[in-house]
């Protein structure tokens, strides 16, 4: 089958790899329909190398068609459609009862001490091969799997894997007040979702982002916007909120964000070195650029509330502890509980009025054979790329 393969820092390929076959009994096979590239992605495409593989498989937003399921997968069969959540989970171990799915204890990366394997992403979550290919093995699919109804667009469905429930918990984690505020740091697929879902619950939104198309879309779903080339983004905000900064604050930009000229510059130096004295120094002395989570800082709102859905991965980032201190500011994060979020959303994607706009957000549609230059169109916001669906059948 084709596959999307990494091969080196701004190196992707598509390369011809073995068909996934059913190995466990809780295995299933989906023949992937539809499968999107993350801002996550991005981060294997530029920094992560030292914990990859060359030719690893990447993609960890797919949906599609069940081929084969092994004997103790029960609630799907071949034919069905299904979304893939992009963390691995059993539904049954301590931390899944509590419906912490992205600390599932059976999937687990001990070797890392990280939390629950991802689909696609790295040494660090598990080195499971991705779902940007024609077919995919689904581990734990007694559980994973979600089944979606026939006979709508994919992308009716497809964002269930990681945009939806990634900005849902964003907003959930934000605690904004009943007819309360928050703005939007970072207006990609994550940040354009939780300014929806933020509206959808009522709440007075600003987004903040420095691409024209973002910053259309974020309006046309109703967000106020704010553009960091015309204007200060704390003046901005503190004059919109009679000067108190919004109550809460969803950083969906994380560790490679602009302005952090020394950070970047280190991010860069450590990805280059061989990966023995890279990967270590990631794990144990890391940093990220931190100006998006320091902006969120000086914008929200004393006693107020932010949530970081943009992922970070530093172990040594410098922290501004008198400031958040003396604001009383709670942070909350983490990667998200896929199914956690499903009787909130399922209703929302399948509602014919679509709410969410979730037909609103792609602005690409390409073969896998075009992955290469969809993540650098996707890396270098060319051509307004928001969201870029790679679909294999093309």
């Amino acid at each position: 089958m084709k596959a999307v393969t990494w091969h080196g820092r701004r190196d992707i390929r598509v390369d011809q790899v073995p068909d996934p076959i059913i190995k466990e009994p809780n295995d299933a096979v989906v023949r992937v329909t539809s499968t999107a590239v993350c801002g996550s992605d991005l981060h294997l495409y530029e920094t992560l190398g030292p914990f990859l593989q060359e030719g690893d498989i990447l993609g960890h937003e797919p949906m599609g068609i069940v081929e084969e399921v092994g004997p103790e997968v029960t609630h799907i069969k071949p034919g069905d459609r299904v979304v893939i959540p992009f963390n691995i989970s059993c539904g049954h171990c301590p931390m899944c009862d509590r419906r912490y799915y992205a600390q599932c204890e059976t999937t687990q990366v001990r070797e890392y001490d990280m939390g629950a394997a991802l689909f696609g992403y790295t040494k660090l979550y598990g080195e499971v091969a991705g779902g940007q290919a024609e077919y995919l093995r689904v581990p734990q699919a007694q559980f994973g799997p979600i089944p979606v109804p026939h006979g709508t667009p994919d992308e009716r469905f497809l964002f269930l894997s990681d945009v939806l429930p990634t900005a849902w918990q964003a907003v959930e984690y934000a605690e904004v007040p009943d007819g309360g505020s928050v703005t939007v740091l970072g207006l990609g697929p994550i940040g354009q979702m939780c300014c929806r879902m933020a509206r959808h619950r009522g709440y007075r939104v600003i987004g903040v982002d420095l691409v024209p198309e973002r910053l259309e879309m974020a309006r046309r779903h109703g967000a106020e916007t704010i553009d960091p080339r015309s204007a200060d983004i704390v003046a901005a905000v503190r004059d919109l909120t009679g000067g108190r900064g919004t109550d809460s604050v969803i950083d969906a930009v994380g560790m490679e964000a602009h302005g952090s000229p020394f950070a970047k510059a280190a991010q860069t130096f450590t990805s280059l070195l061989p990966d023995r004295i890279s990967a270590p120094l990631m794990t144990r002395a890391g940093v990220d650029r931190l100006s998006a989570l320091h902006l969120a800082i000086e914008v929200v709102a004393r006693c107020g509330v932010i949530s970081l859905s943009g992922v970070y991965g530093g172990m040594s980032d410098p922290m501004p502890m008198l400031r958040l201190f003396d604001k009383g500011v709670t942070l909350r994060m983490g990667q998200a509980h896929v199914r956690r979020w499903l009787d909130d959303l399922m209703p929302l994607v399948t509602d014919e009025s679509d709410p969410l706009g979730v037909l609103d957000l792609a602005t690409h549609r390409v073969s896998l054979d075009r992955a290469p230059q969809a993540y650098e169109a996707f890396q270098k916001k060319l051509d307004g790329a928001i969201k870029v669906i790679l679909d294999p059948a093309l």
